[in-house]
């Protein structure tokens, strides 16, 4: 998978804005100033890392090598995914939006209203 694909589709999430604090090479989508993704471009296979619900995220490893305990995250929270072909790109996008609403679930009430 490429990285604009994943951009864009990271990017359609409302609220969603896209920063560098750990550098260049590491692209940070946040919404209401807290991640869901960090995408490692420069990696070949671009890494993506993604918030997920830990019963989940242990699933996820069991069925995927591809997925693996966050890079320098809560390794509880957070997997992380190498886009090597090898996990459908269905899989993919719905991981992405599963992070996205933890996110969003996690905001203050005045918070999710702001974003609607």
């Amino acid at each position: 998978m490429k990285l604009e694909p994943i951009r864009a589709y990271l990017l359609d999430k409302k609220g969603t804005v896209e920063e560098t604090p750990f550098g260049p090479q590491s692209l940070v989508f946040k919404v209401m100033n807290k991640m869901f993704a960090l995408v490692a471009w420069e990696e070949d296979p671009i890494d993506l890392t993604l918030k997920c619900d830990p019963e989940i995220a242990l699933t996820l490893r069991a069925l995927y090598e591809a997925i693996r305990p966050g890079y320098y995250m809560n390794k509880k929270h957070w997997n992380t995914i190498t886009l090597d072909g090898t996990i459908p790109d269905e899989e993919i996008w719905g991981m992405i939006d599963a992070s996205y609403g933890l996110v969003v679930k996690g905001l203050t009430k005045a918070q999710r209203k702001e974003l609607e």
